[in-house]
């Protein structure tokens, strides 16, 4: 029997692939996506991506989405309270697994083990280790399309906020980036993909600086938003 397993779901391209990996894989089967989303902004953690947009991803890629709402500012012991929750309700759903798209830092990897030890659910890394400059031209070539939403301007030129993760975005980048951004360099939106069945259509907005960041702010495109009102009133 294929083992349930939720997907921490960034929104970006990393958690995008670990998906397209994960359905690969017969030994398990991805049920549902987990987000955490700033609860003053209502935006997504880190990546600072609308709500309306993560639930219209939800929906392309046809899973259920569980959001975890966490205060602003929020304390790490107001961090783990919350996972801590949501990973006790997860297991009395009969959660087996739970998937993250790290790519290669270990104490990141190291501390989801840790949160996970006796919970009965198994910690999954489906693209752990893979070279990421290889990893970055894979995800291209295979389809998957992207856009910058935050760049830390302190490791990366805030040009490269709005643009899209592409063979000309690669090229761009200093030699000392890394091509996926695992040292939290830049932070991507996925809006399509093998991933998705249907993409999700995006325009780039307004591009601000907040707290050290750059973000660009991504907003739906008139023909998503025309189709979300439609899907709202037919009660989808």
């Amino acid at each position: 029997m294929r083992k349930k397993t939720l997907l921490s779901w960034s929104s970006g391209k990393d958690s995008a692939w670990s998906l397209h990996v994960l359905r690969q894989q017969s030994e398990v089967e991805v049920v549902g996506l987990l987000t955490t989303v700033n609860r003053l902004y209502q935006r997504i953690a880190i990546h600072a991506v609308r709500i309306e947009l993560l639930r219209l991803q939800a929906e392309a890629v046809g899973l259920a989405l569980h959001i975890i709402e966490l205060p602003y500012p929020c304390t790490n012991a107001e961090y783990e309270a919350a996972m801590g929750k949501f990973i006790a309700e997860a297991k009395r759903l009969g959660i087996e697994c739970m998937a993250f798209g790290d790519l290669f830092l270990e104490d990141i990897k190291e501390y989801r083990e840790a949160k996970l030890s006796g919970t009965g659910i198994t910690p999954l890394s489906p693209i752990w280790r893979m070279p990421t400059d290889k990893l970055a031209r894979e995800m291209i070539a295979g389809g998957l399309r992207a856009v910058v939403t935050c760049v830390d301007p302190r490791q990366l030129d805030a040009s490269f906020a709005g643009r899209e993760f592409n063979e000309q975005f690669l090229r761009d980048l200093p030699a000392n980036i890394d091509p996926c951004g695992e040292r939290g360099e830049f932070h991507t939106f996925a809006f399509d993909g093998p991933m998705f069945r249907t993409p999700v259509s995006i325009k780039v907005g307004e591009i601000t600086e907040r707290e050290g960041f750059i973000y660009a702010d991504l907003l739906l495109s008139e023909n998503s938003y025309e189709a979300s009102k439609s899907a709202a009133k037919a009660g989808i």
